[in-house]
């Protein structure tokens, strides 16, 4: 269906386009206006020419994000060519292109006027946490792909680039009030509202000086993640008991049931797995969604083209937020201090980055424990067995037992909404260990600076024009500090202090232009030095074709690194019975060497179970014939991640600069890939009882290890966008994009995680003024269905098909815009990831008043 969508669209545009009488030509032609005047900086961090961009790149600017059918241009984003997201809550999106998609994405980059807006301690941005407001955007530059050789801050899968708007040039008073709805008809929770509040007033006082101001309040109710589809539905297959019968039902947003929540009983003479019952996340949570976030800037001028900013933003949050676990962000903290020195050759940055998590917490480490906490894991499956044995001897059919058991071991177990499960919560959301507790208690900065200089710009002009030759060089430094909280963290050679990690880095570019400045060729040179890693080059070469002025063809190859996020290499969780721990020689020394895979422990305890229950072998019988299943781990500590990279691409304006098209191709091989694995050691050090230690769940320790892939993982896909104006307010346009992966799963229980649909497709229509400042537009988006893969939960994710819709009106007269929408206006509610919650309609009203100087 997507294909004759794509194909009905290019046909629709091309009949017009050639149908058209001479004097269309005459009107004014808004689309080529905006196409050849668009000057975007983030591909070659200088302005340049979409046109002539040496990567790929997109823009939302401030047309197509007022006629965009998303309620913000943060939500916009997601109907850009090749871009996927992962919606963890209804103020909680991540963003990502090319593959390898993860709800904390440390391979995509998200920068606000080029500072980067991540979360310190996990090397990812916190979705819209700090990003700019919807009244101070002034355009979104968005590149896939490889962008390390000039940015090198893990930029392997691309980077977002939100450019704001200068007080300087934008002054005045805006206020913005988005209301809306979600949960309409929802058999789980009634209808919530939504309510959101923004206001920028920007100033300039004479010639030197302007400053503005910006807020944003944000209160709703989340999207409730309540999957109840069974992770470990043949956890008792060789006893016929599958769905409701199975007592090892492990619901994927319900929590104390995991693996490391089950034990293999022998029950008369058959192996059963028991599961612990648990808790579903919307009884251990609060769905209550609330952000205030805002900045001040301050810019002084010391001339028309030479100027000086400090910028600072903070917010604070309460959401729902996804990692390896499910967690509660309660009273969530981001600051951010910039200084920006700019001049038409020069220019030079420096921030601070700060992160509390206030009093957060681990959903699943607070459900778990609340099981806990009533009555011990031994307890309850003594008990369990008690009763299980009774009623069998008493006649009653398994199944039957199996409920009854289950039923007297929970005896005396909190209740959800009850006093003492409320109190409960209370107090394990505030104990800082995961075994016994919930509390997420980190503290972290990033301290950045970085420069860049154009000396043929300015100073080295007669260079330039000797030779041609234009030069760009830069460098960066950055540093992260975290407190050691002895759960999350700790210091492994200077207890108490806290962890530093950091990199340095440079780089050169040069370029020239050849032909009468139709061909560009450009070649950079990037070196980082990482903490515990050596030196490191990143070289990017590209070549830039414009046969003529609306059209160029362009090819680069780039080389890129990634060197491991803070939380990669340093890492130190206990959860739920398995230690997570980075990958860094001093955090996992002795681990990596006497791990075996548990993809072949859970191997080895199914055969067993499968020989005692149906091939009527005794315990110890079916443990020899089967030890040979067991594989130790092959992996070892981190490295960084190496990618080399290859794009050709085409942008230009068709049938009389009417039809623009976007088309690219790539290729992406990845080199010691760092990805995680489950891996466990046994409890003895009898190395003739090793394989009696791993047939049973209580005498081995459970580990989940940051390593690499030790085979190559290659990535290849192509995106194609066209955008047609009709007229001066009618388009249409769409697009696609492609994505696979190519790694041969050989069994050795490393999640390569790719977690990217094959297909994504945009369709949309839109006029700004349809009549008299009434406008319009419409999306239809389709998305593939993919496997999804992660330690939380593994399973296929269903295609997703919408459609999003708006109506606005614009009076001119007293500068009001009136937006009327809604995203998945079906409301067929459906899941961006496993594990997350189900994004139902949500419809919305927008009114934005500028009052401008």
């Amino acid at each position: 269906m997507k294909y004759f969508f794509l194909v009905l669209l290019f046909i629709n545009v091309t009949y017009r386009a050639v149908c058209q009488s001479d004097t269309t030509s005459m009107q004014e032609d808004s689309l080529r206006k905006i196409q050849l005047d668009e000057v975007v900086i983030s591909a070659s961090r200088v302005a340049e020419s979409i046109l002539k961009s040496p990567v790929s790149i997109d823009v939302l600017d401030a047309r197509r994000i007022r006629l965009s059918a998303q309620p913000s241009y943060f939500d916009a984003i997601e109907n850009i060519k090749g871009v996927q997201l992962l919606t963890s809550s209804l103020g909680f999106k991540v963003y990502n292109t090319r593959g390898f998609a993860a709800t904390t994405n440390v391979r995509f980059v998200q920068l606000v006027d080029g500072r980067d807006n991540q979360a310190p301690h996990i090397g990812a941005p916190i979705a819209s946490a700090l990003a700019p407001s919807d009244l101070d955007i002034q355009q979104v530059e968005v590149v896939p792909g490889v962008a390390s050789a000039l940015y090198g801050m893990n930029a392997l899968n691309g980077l977002v680039n939100m450019l704001t708007r200068n007080p300087f040039d934008s002054q005045g008073l805006s206020i913005g009030q988005k209301t809306g709805v979600n949960h309409v008809n929802d058999a789980a929770v009634s209808a919530k509202a939504y309510s959101e509040t923004s206001l920028r007033y920007a100033r300039r006082i004479g010639n030197r000086f302007a400053f503005k101001i910006n807020l944003v309040y944000q209160r709703g109710y989340d999207w409730v993640a309540g999957n109840r589809d069974d992770l470990n539905p043949n956890g008792n297959a060789s006893l016929g008991l599958f769905g409701a019968d199975n007592p090892a039902y492990d619901p994927v947003n319900g929590y104390g049931n995991e693996a490391a929540n089950r034990r293999t009983l022998t029950l008369g003479g058959k192996r059963y797995s028991i599961g612990r019952t648990g808790y579903y996340e919307a009884e251990a949570t609060d769905y209550r969604l609330q952000n205030l976030r805002g900045d001040i800037s301050l810019h002084y001028r010391f001339s028309p083209t030479v100027e000086l900013a400090y910028t600072y933003q903070g917010a604070t949050l309460d959401n729902v937020y996804q990692r390896t676990n499910r967690f509660r962000l309660d009273n969530y903290r981001l600051d951010q201090h910039s200084l920006t020195f700019t001049t038409p050759s020069v220019q030079i940055r420096a921030y601070r980055s700060s992160e509390n998590t206030g009093d957060s917490y681990n959903i699943r480490s607070i459900a778990e424990n609340i099981d806990k906490s009533f009555k011990s894991d031994n307890q309850w499956f003594s008990d369990f067995t008690n009763r299980f044995n009774a009623d069998t001897q008493a006649g009653q059919a398994v199944p039957d037992a199996l409920r009854d058991a289950r039923s007297v071991a929970d005896q005396g177990r909190p209740v959800p909404g009850s006093p003492t499960f409320n109190e409960l919560v209370s107090k394990l959301r505030d104990i800082n260990n995961w075994d016994i507790g919930a509390a997420l208690r980190v503290q972290s900065w990033m301290y950045h600076v970085e420069g860049q200089v154009e000396p043929t710009r300015v100073l080295w002009q007669q260079f330039r024009k000797q030779t041609g030759i234009s030069i760009q060089a830069g460098f960066d430094f950055r540093r992260y500090v975290v407190f050691p909280d002895g759960n999350y963290f700790i210091n492994p050679t200077e207890p108490g202090n806290n962890l530093v990690y950091g990199k340095t880095g440079g780089f050169v570019q040069l370029s020239r232009l050849f032909f009468n400045d139709r061909l560009k060729v450009a070649g950079s040179l990037r070196l980082d030095k990482n903490s515990y890693f050596d030196a490191r080059l990143n070289p990017r070469l590209s070549v830039v074709y414009s046969p003529a002025e609306a059209h160029t063809i362009r090819l680069s190859y780039q080389n890129g690194y990634r060197f491991p996020s803070l939380f990669e290499g340093f890492t130190n969780i206990n959860s739920g019975g398995v230690k997570r721990v980075g990958g860094l020689p001093i955090m996992s020394k002795g681990i990596y060497e006497n791990a075996y895979l548990v993809t072949s422990i859970n191997a080895f305890q199914a055969a067993i179970t499968t020989d005692v229950n149906t091939n009527k072998l005794t315990t110890d019988q079916a443990i020899q014939k089967n030890k040979g299943l067991l594989k130790k781990s092959p992996y070892t500590y981190l490295k960084p991640e190496q990618v080399n990279s290859y794009e050709l691409g085409y942008k230009g304006l068709l049938f009389k600069n009417k039809l623009y098209i976007d088309a690219d191709v790539y290729y992406t091989a990845y080199q010691n890939f760092i990805a995680q694995v489950n891996a466990n050691i046994a409890k003895g050090t009898n190395p003739d009882s090793l394989v009696y230690y791993f047939s049973a769940s209580t005498t081995q320790d459970r580990y989940r290890l940051w390593t690499n892939s030790q085979t190559r993982v290659y990535n290849y896909g192509a995106s194609l966008g066209l955008r047609y104006s009709l007229t001066q307010n009618w388009s249409v346009g769409g697009n696609a994009s492609f994505a696979r992966l190519d790694r041969a799963d050989n069994g050795d229980g490393l999640e390569s995680a790719f977690n990217t649909p094959r297909w994504i497709t945009n369709l949309n229509i839109s006029n700004g003024n349809l009549w008299q400042g009434l406008g319009f537009s419409v999306n239809y988006k389709h998305q593939d269905a993919f496997l999804w893969q992660s330690e939380l939960a593994t399973g296929t994710v269903s295609a997703i098909n919408t459609l999003d819709a708006q109506l606005s009106y614009h009076i001119s007269k007293a500068n009001v815009l009136i937006k009327l929408g809604g995203t998945n206006l079906q409301n067929r509610p459906y899941y961006t990831f496993i594990g997350g919650p189900a994004v139902g309609g949500f419809y919305y009203t927008n009114l934005i008043w500028e009052f401008a100087r």
